[in-house]
């Protein structure tokens, strides 16, 4: 066995005095730690801390150096500086692991003014590890490395989630796509699959970032086909509007595989954001239904109105009114009986993603049976109070209005309405001051005007404000207790987690 060097049994001021010569590293070894950097893509502070620890460990066992073993590297000269650490007790009863510490009068022997409690510090001259050492070595720096790639992969990855990115299909392994996204691989498990899609190694795609979680293997990245948001990362790659922010996404209704939804919002005048999206020959939209494999996109413009803006989503059919009970949270919708089957779509699918896309639910009726029940004053074609724009300034000129002005028009609006008042959904608002025949009461015109603008929302018999309807304060608390998908590992691959409902309901 190789016995310690007698210059680390010298005190510290002779080792001073006489520093021993240290070994060097030979200069391919400092070139291959720089490429081995360069190809793992790891920071060079990383790759000479784990070589460090390797030759700590190697000289510990090859020399049998007692204490914690500590190796420096010179990062030009590649010098190599090797000292141990040891802690100083009192008695020898006090000792708990003995290669980590020393009794006080042991160490008085090798440093004159130890201390108890401090650490002894000795300098070791080594040379060129051996074979069993080496090997040693090697373990533990490719052990360190990989911890490392894996933290790196991990830290890169979870600061994406929410983005899109693009990968090639490696494998399939039972029902998961493994695909690879150049720095690791990523799972698509069954559940983020479109059932119409058939992947294929060596094929493209792009996929939606859902989470990454870390397992006893590394990190596990989670991708998905069929979340809504892919829809909206693919239209900012696409149109150049959305990506700046001068068209928003306001909603998206989709079954993957099938059919998608999409409202958007323009905000700046003159801009079209229907046509923004689409694109010139529809060249942008056909580049994400390309992406998606032929999956059918309706985009539409969304509107402050509900009631346009049902009508908006339920395109293409043709709406010819539409009347909103807010009691219920349903929107009655007229349709020429010809295209009753278009908006209902095929099993329903169109008014589906209407409803999902509004919030509402939309009952649909052809115009046979809505213009009978007009006769009995219901159904979308029924005369109705029209609503308010979204921004309204209140009234300034209440206090001026005449006290002796009566409301003959107002009982006239409201006794005798016209053929064209049963659209009246789909056009411009007219001048407020139509009441229902039950709140007619003597009061001015203007205290009218005010009370049509702004009825209180638990009134019976009233309309809510648009933005009261857009915001379906009643659809909140179910909102909330959608849960976010949660996957983890198992010995067959990815699942989802049981127990995510109930980390949710918290």
């Amino acid at each position: 066995m190789p016995q310690m060097n007698t210059d680390a049994t010298e005190t510290g001021t002779a080792a001073a005095a006489a520093p021993p010569a240290p070994a060097t590293l030979p200069p391919d070894f400092l070139t291959a730690i720089t490429t081995l950097t360069a190809e793992k893509n790891l920071p060079e502070p990383v790759v000479f801390e784990a070589v460090e620890s390797a030759l700590a460990a190697a000289y510990k066992r090859d020399y049998n150096i007692r204490g914690d073993v500590k190796v420096q590297i010179d990062r030009v000269s590649g010098a190599l500086k090797v000292w141990s650490q040891i802690e100083v007790v009192e008695i020898e009863e006090d000792i708990a692991d003995p290669d980590l510490q020393i009794e006080y009068q042991a160490a008085l022997q090798i440093q004159p003014d130890t201390q108890i409690g401090q650490l002894l510090i000795q300098d070791h001259t080594v040379g060129v590890a051996g074979r069993i050492a080496a090997q040693t070595a090697k373990q533990v720096v490719l052990q360190r490395l990989r911890e490392a790639e894996r933290e790196v992969v991990f830290d890169e990855y979870s600061g994406q989630e929410g983005d899109i990115l693009s990968g090639v299909v490696q494998r399939l392994e039972s029902r998961q796509v493994i695909v690879d996204l150049g720095r690791t691989e990523a799972v698509l498990p069954p559940s983020e699959q479109i059932r119409m899609e058939h992947y294929r190694p060596g094929q493209r795609i792009r996929v939606y970032l859902l989470e990454v979680l870390m397992g006893t293997k590394g990190p596990q990245v989670v991708v998905s086909r069929t979340h809504k948001n892919l829809i909206k990362r693919l239209f900012e790659l696409e149109v150049p509007e959305i990506f700046r922010g001068q068209v928003e996404v306001k909603g998206i209704a989709r079954e993957p595989g099938h059919r998608t939804k999409v409202a958007v919002h323009s905000h700046r005048d003159g801009l079209d954001p229907v046509g923004a999206c689409v694109g010139m020959r529809g060249i942008r939209i056909q580049n994400v239904v390309n992406e998606l494999q032929g999956e059918r996109i309706d985009v539409i413009q969304w509107d402050p109105d509900p009631r346009r803006y049902v009508a908006h989503a339920l395109s293409p059919a043709q709406v010819l009114a539409v009347r909103l009970l807010p009691d219920s949270n349903t929107a009655e919708v007229a349709v020429p009986n010809k295209q009753l089957s278009l908006a209902i779509g095929k099993e329903g699918q169109n008014a589906r993603l209407a409803a999902r896309l509004t919030g509402l639910r939309i009952d649909i009726k052809p115009q046979s049976l809505a213009e009978k029940l007009a006769k009995e004053g219901l159904g979308p074609l029924a005369p109705q109070p029209e609503l308010p724009k979204p921004v309204t300034p209140a009234p300034t000129t209440v206090e001026a209005q005449p006290a002796a002005a009566t409301p003959e028009p107002v009982t006239a609006a409201t006794t005798a309405p016209t053929p064209a008042r049963r659209e009246l959904a789909l056009q411009e608002p007219e001048e407020p001051g139509v009441e229902e025949e039950e709140e007619e009461e003597e009061i001015e015109p203007a205290a009218a005007e005010l009370e049509v603008a702004a009825p209180p929302p638990s009134e019976p018999g009233k309309i809510r404000f648009a933005e009261e309807v857009l915001a379906r304060p009643t659809l909140e608390p179910k909102q909330k207790k959608r849960r976010k998908i949660r996957y983890v590992e198992t010995e067959e691959g990815l699942d989802e987690d049981p127990y995510a409902d109930y980390a949710a309901e918290e």
